[in-house]
């Protein structure tokens, strides 16, 4: 039997940017594959271009030069409206300052994700989802009312609203203590493995690097193993 194609595949990608007439090359050619249902993590200092890479895969930035592939479908050929179409239907994506509407409750943001996803009964499964993260008992609190580790377990069930494919977390533990950071990751590795989804962290963290199946770092502009 042939080998199952890669959930994602980027090809020779390359990402340059320009301030003040200045030109910053920060992906030089990056090359790599993220298997269905993979975990991976992604190292690297400060500055090597580590969410420059997320963002290309979630389909937030287009390269230069290279392609994008996401199960066959190359991003890169996609306009605005059809990457964010298929984010939306396929990808959740956490951000290190989180992703939460700071007026509504946890409850409500992930209801919101429900509904902007095209999803039904978004309050009851809202509440499964908050259930999911170990928050069961903080879904009327707004964001402010959370601890960062607390907060970013919502924006986890944020990211799992649209039942994705692609789970991509970046440097979501960066401003947690190792306690908080353990639970955040815990509860992401507990989603790759009850619903079998793909997901590409990342971390400063040696220590959490190590939890995922395969181990990635971004240096000079190219991913090799770490």
């Amino acid at each position: 039997m042939p080998a199952a194609a890669p959930l994602v595949r980027l090809d020779e990608v390359c990402k340059t940017y320009r301030a003040g007439g200045v030109e910053t090359q920060v992906l030089r050619g990056v090359s790599m594959t993220l298997a269905r249902g993979e975990t991976a993590s992604l190292i690297g200092v400060s500055g090597s271009g580590k969410s420059t890479l997320m963002s290309l895969v979630a389909g937030l930035l287009r390269p230069e030069a290279g392609s994008v592939v996401f199960d066959g479908e190359d991003l890169t050929a996609l306009d605005d409206t059809g990457r964010a179409r298929l984010r939306a239907r396929r990808i959740g994506v956490v951000l290190q300052s989180g992703n939460l509407i700071p007026f509504l409750t946890a409850a409500e943001n992930v209801a919101l994700a429900i509904e902007l996803a095209g999803g039904e009964r978004a309050a009851e499964r809202a509440a499964a989802l908050l259930r999911e993260v170990g928050l069961a008992d903080r879904r009327d609190h707004a964001p402010r009312q959370l601890s960062g580790g607390e907060a970013q377990r919502v924006s986890v069930a944020v990211a799992l609203a649209n039942e994705p494919d692609l789970l991509l977390a970046d440097e979501v533990t960066g401003q947690l203590d190792a306690g908080s950071a353990d639970e955040v990751m815990g509860v992401i590795l507990d989603a790759w493995r009850n619903r079998g989804l793909a997901v590409l962290f990342v971390t400063h963290s040696n220590r959490l690097a190590a939890r995922a199946q395969r181990r990635l770092r971004l240096a000079g502009g190219e991913v090799r193993p770490a």
